[in-house]
């Protein structure tokens, strides 16, 4: 019987790690796909600009190899 009981154990142990993989899953696709729509921004969930990140102050070559 305690080998029953172990095993049910695990059974109830996979099957919880499995919905917790899926409903992982899932948030991932539906921020994903909200990036895309362009429903982020409305919603402010994101932080980040759109816009590349740039040098703050822009150098020439000959001022960087004398800095």
């Amino acid at each position: 019987m305690y080998e029953y009981e172990i095993q049910r154990y695990r059974s109830a142990d996979l099957i919880r790690r499995g919905a917790e993989a899926r409903l992982a899953r899932e948030a991932v696709l539906a921020r994903r796909a909200a990036r895309r729509t362009g429903r982020h921004e409305a919603s402010g969930t994101e932080s980040h600009t759109p816009h590349h990140r740039r040098h703050r102050s822009a150098r020439s070559a000959r001022s960087a190899r004398s800095a």
